[in-house]
């Protein structure tokens, strides 16, 4: 029935060179029909998922057969007004991930590390176990925003919004949208823990913000540290994004030139990005495995069978997409700061460099995000650069198509990655980023310094609890991993096609 629908041919050119895939499609005797204009988003939802969708072959509404029939089709598609409805009926139950969105511009801003923010890292958890209060938490504040010089900083409670308490009864009874507008005042309190009962204490700072559109440099901090005769190189990268490579490379030219023999990279963060990003990364880190396989994807029964070796696998590479040489620290150990906010791209770089070097986890078990979705816009090749994109609606869709594994052919983490070295951020004292004290750092360096003896936990650690949400995750592409694939049409003109990777 696929042969029904476009030429096989073409399809296999989806990735190295994109077939031209009609907006209409045949019915069993092979005749065109069109669907009316207002279930043409509905149609593009179905044909994307019906091609592309991991699950295609076990969602009864994405069977090929749903084509056979024209008017039953198009009266399917009548049935959900709201296009995301109908993408919410043909999700399978094991998808966490797939998203739509009504407006692909906000999308690719996202996707570029760009969107409103004041500037205030925070994540919302619950004050006590049982408890619908919420109470945020400053993680860290992006230089130069609305937020930066302002008295909040890392550490402070947010307890309330424009005077208004927090809280999470569930996904439909919260008050959470009070961080959603332009403009609003934090209400900051104190923490307190008597017998494990946590209670807060407003304090009287009211820290007024507004929202504006910035790109946050992902780098947050690039240093480095003595520790006997050890020089310590330390990152705190935030998010894999492609248009911050040079600076990246740029920090581990700095590496080498002062002679880093131990890396401790800071992901604890970091939701993800791109693909290409993380490769680079892990070449970086290394710089001995160029040409080895860095990674692989799965796919549904329809894609998998047709790619070639290139579509399929990432390698380990010696320059960025400009050409640049990579500057690499060839090490075969390497430390990796983690919290449960660490997903898909760091994660795929923890996984992928495992096999080869020895990768020392320290923090808490990682999100576990191992699926990838793909970008897909209304147009004859799916992509944003098609000079046919449908122009009568923005809706793009960001369903998962595939699963990772490493080169020992390990893609199993679904739960997280666990740490080796396992301590836990505390609320009552967070440290300072980047500080030798600060105390996830301070037990890498403790490793490196004592020949790879544990760090010793501290019982009366005030760990976070239940997190219900944080500010990347409120984002359009909220925590997620992007691959560039070579796109085009059959005669081989290529541009990037996005896939990503999604957190949650």
């Amino acid at each position: 029935m696929i042969k029904k629908i476009m030429n096989i041919k073409k399809l296999l050119f989806l990735f190295v060179a994109v077939s031209v895939v009609t907006t209409s499609c045949t019915d069993q005797d092979d005749n065109l029909f069109s669907v009316p204009s207002n279930v043409e988003v509905q149609d593009f939802v179905w044909k994307g998922l019906n091609l592309w969708y991991f699950w295609q072959g076990e969602v009864t509404d994405l069977a090929d057969s749903k084509l056979d029939d024209a008017e039953a089709y198009i009266s399917f598609l009548q049935g959900y007004p709201n296009p995301a409805d109908l993408f919410d009926h043909l999700r399978h139950p094991d998808d966490r991930f797939s998203v739509i969105v009504d407006d692909y511009n906000d999308l690719q801003n996202s996707q570029q590390g760009t969107s409103a923010s004041n500037g205030v890292d925070i994540r919302y958890i619950f004050l006590n176990s049982g408890s619908p209060e919420v109470i945020g938490y400053v993680r860290y504040i992006i230089p130069g925003s609305d937020a930066d010089g302002k008295d909040i900083r890392r550490g402070d409670i947010v307890y309330a919004v424009d005077g208004q308490s927090l809280f999470f009864n569930s996904s439909t009874d919260n008050n959470l949208d009070l961080i959603d507008p332009t403009s609003y005042t934090f209400n900051l309190a104190d923490l307190t823990v008597n017998s494990g009962v946590r209670s807060i204490s407003p304090n009287g700072r009211n820290i007024a913000l507004t929202k504006t559109n910035i790109t946050e440099n992902p780098i947050l901090i690039a240093s480095t540290i003595d520790v006997g005769s050890k020089k310590v190189g330390y990152i705190m990268y935030n998010q894999f994004i492609s248009n911050f490579d040079t600076q990246l490379n740029g920090a581990f030219a700095d590496f080498q030139a002062q002679g880093v023999t131990d890396l401790v990279l800071d992901f604890r963060y970091n939701p993800g990005g791109f693909v290409s990003s993380a490769i680079n990364l892990g070449s970086m880190v290394t710089g001995q495995f160029e040409g080895q396989l860095f990674t692989k994807f799965r796919y549904n029964d329809k894609i998998q069978p047709q790619l070639t070796d290139a579509q399929e696998n990432r390698y380990f590479t010696n320059a960025l997409s400009t050409g640049a040489a990579i500057n690499s620290l060839g090490l075969s150990k390497v430390y990796i700061i983690t919290t449960g906010s660490t997903a898909s791209a760091s994660e795929l770089v923890i996984n992928s460099l495992t096999p080869y070097i020895e990768v020392v986890q320290v923090g808490t078990t990682t999100t576990g995000k191992n699926e990838a979705s793909v970008s897909l816009y209304d147009s004859p090749s799916w992509t944003f650069g098609d000079s046919q994109l449908n122009p009568n609606h923005t809706w793009a869709m960001q369903p998962l198509i595939s699963r990772l594994e490493n080169s020992a052919g390990f893609s199993n983490y679904t739960d997280g990655l666990n740490p080796d070295i396992e301590i836990a951020e505390d609320l009552t004292n967070l440290g300072v980023l980047g500080d030798e004290t600060e105390p996830l750092l301070a037990a890498a360096l403790m490793n490196i310094s004592a020949a790879g003896r544990p760090a010793s936990s501290d019982p009366t650690r005030v760990i976070p609890i239940e997190g219900i949400t944080e500010t990347k995750l409120r984002r359009i592409t909220g925590n997620r991993m992007y691959i560039d694939l070579k796109v085009g049409d059959s005669d081989d003109a290529l541009q990037n096609h996005k896939v990503i990777l999604p957190q949650e």
